[in-house]
């Protein structure tokens, strides 16, 4: 057992004896402990994936994708296609209302979709073919294309980071680098803002003026019914307490539990453990590029090749079967766009001595290096913690700050040097959805300080991406893919950590859960 796993456990062992936090199960209210504190509200600002969560209840898309990945109407009515599929005409369905219960109009889309193109890379290369965005009336949207665009209503139902919500023209007329200051959604389920309490309580009303569709419902597509009258998000830091909590009832759901605490929780004969992000986690130490020693793409390869992922999957899921996959690269495994293009340096024999002098070559001379911990997310935590001892003995000059998630996702914002707050590497979580495609992924991305935290400049990733979204079959699609990941892995542009899929927990009165990721519509109590 490695110190890591061991480290891991300790939390395990307080389970049964955690305090009680007290609280009474409510058939109208559904109790749920997200994975980290909810720090950023705007699901343009952040990639985080608990404001993922929160903007899939809150707000609404034009699309839906179904658990098979079908793309599907959802605030649409439907669509026409004219002129070689160069206009796109796209027709709001009636009765769509806001929170404060003004109507959805085609301008309030019209404004949020640009302030999502602005952030999100299939939103960039959807904008990049579109010559005009405009509403040429209260519920029509049109797209007037340089090209044809066949993606289109898969990019409008994007269902991960960055999602493209729709909100009143008032409040997407913010730059995306600016928080919107209010929560207005059309979406199931409204924002009670002054009920929420940074790093411990959010709470969300059911939106009566919300009407579903009439279809079934399929993971973000058809009629998303809230069944609650009201749902609260409660931060609980301490495995243990979670657990207990689940336990007696006073929760009904855990979002993600501590691997080591799945049998105590299977145990108790009334909470299923299943597993609702069917295209798992992956794992990334991602990299500060525009700070030394990370803009040297010599130590970054150096570094990547030093890290085991088997060690790195272990520690956070240990030996639960089936559970975790290595061999991991830039896209997820079993997806078309999955190769093994420049996979040995991932998959090559790992010797510390040679990473060593490969560090050695590339000119490091002990910059420091800032290197922001998520403590209170566990996956997060076990990768940081096998990182920072690779770093040790790879001889590298490294500052461990450990933090809650919340801080991290704060400070990866900022471009500064070191010394004026920056950083230089984190640990983080992408859902393999967000990486099935060069549509979908932010991180293999080379377009500088216009991309996600770590900023990576590499012109001839950007040449690929656009080639990708342009090709005329999926066998070209998938050499540019391949071509895609050899230059983010010569680029260095992060170190994959391995993939494992994360179990969720809730109690067994719980039915209507969704598949593809934790959503709260159709969840009821039996």
């Amino acid at each position: 057992m490695t110190l890591h796993r061991r480290t891991l456990l300790a939390t395990a062992a307080a389970t049964l004896a955690a305090p009680s936090i007290g609280r009474a199960q409510s058939a109208s209210t559904l109790r749920y402990i997200p994975y980290a504190d909810l720090a950023v509200l705007d699901p343009i600002v952040t990639t985080n994936y608990v404001t993922r969560e929160h903007g899939q209840m809150v707000f609404d898309t034009l699309y839906g994708l179904d658990e098979k990945l079908n793309v599907r109407p959802q605030m649409v009515e439907g669509h026409s296609i004219e002129n070689n599929g160069l206009l796109w005409k796209l027709t709001l369905r009636p009765g769509l209302k806001f929170h404060d219960n003004t109507p959805v109009l085609a301008r309030d889309v019209v404004a949020s979709l640009k302030r999502w193109a602005q952030r999100d890379a299939f939103g960039s290369a959807l904008f990049d073919a579109t010559d005009e965005l405009s509403a040429p009336s209260d519920n029509v949207v049109q797209f007037r294309l340089k090209r044809p665009f066949p993606l289109l209503p898969e990019a409008l139902g994007k269902p991960t980071s960055y999602i493209p919500v729709i909100m009143p023209e008032r409040l997407a007329s913010l730059p995306p680098t600016q928080q919107v200051k209010e929560m207005v959604g059309s979406g199931p389920y409204s924002f009670v803002a002054n009920e929420r309490v940074p790093g411990a309580l959010a709470v969300y009303r059911k939106f009566d003026g919300y009407v579903p569709r009439s279809d079934a419902a399929s993971f973000t597509a058809g009629a998303r019914i809230a069944h609650f009258d009201r749902i609260e998000w409660h931060t609980i830091a301490d495995a243990g307490t979670a657990a207990a909590a689940l336990q007696a009832g006073e929760m009904d759901w855990w979002e993600q539990p501590n691997i080591d605490l799945l049998a105590a929780l299977r145990k108790s004969g009334k909470i299923k453990i299943d597993v609702v992000e069917t295209a798992g986690l992956i794992g990334q130490i991602r990299f500060n590029h525009l700070l030394p020693p990370f803009d040297n793409p010599a130590f970054c390869r150096a570094l990547m090749s030093a890290v085991d992922q088997r060690e790195m999957m272990t520690a956070v899921a240990g030996d639960e079967p089936g559970i975790w996959r290595d061999k991991v690269g830039i896209f997820t495994p079993g997806t078309p766009s999955a190769s093994d293009a420049g996979m040995e340096l991932i998959t090559g024999p790992k010797n510390l001595a040679a990473s060593k002098k490969a560090i050695e070559a590339a000119g490091y001379k002990g910059d420091k290096i800032v290197f922001l911990a998520g403590t209170d997310v566990p996956r997060i935590n076990a990768i940081c913690q096998v990182m920072y001892d690779l770093c040790q003995k790879l001889g590298l000059n490294v500052d461990y700050v450990a933090t809650d998630w919340g801080t991290v996702i704060q400070r990866i914002l900022t471009q500064k040097p070191i010394d004026q707050g920056g950083w230089s590497m984190h640990g983080i979580f992408s859902g393999g959805l967000d990486f099935s495609s060069p549509a979908y992924h932010l991180a293999a991305r080379g377009n500088g300080k216009a991309g996600v935290p770590s900023w990576l400049s590499d012109p001839a990733i950007e040449e690929k991406r656009n080639a990708w979204f342009a090709a005329e079959d999926a066998a070209t699609q998938k050499q540019l893919a391949a071509d895609i990941q050899r230059l983010a892995l010569n680029d260095g542009a992060y170190a994959t950590c391995g993939l494992y899929y994360q179990p969720t927990a809730y109690r067994s009165d719980l039915t209507g859960m969704q598949k593809g990721l934790p959503l709260f519509t159709g969840v009821k109590r039996a």
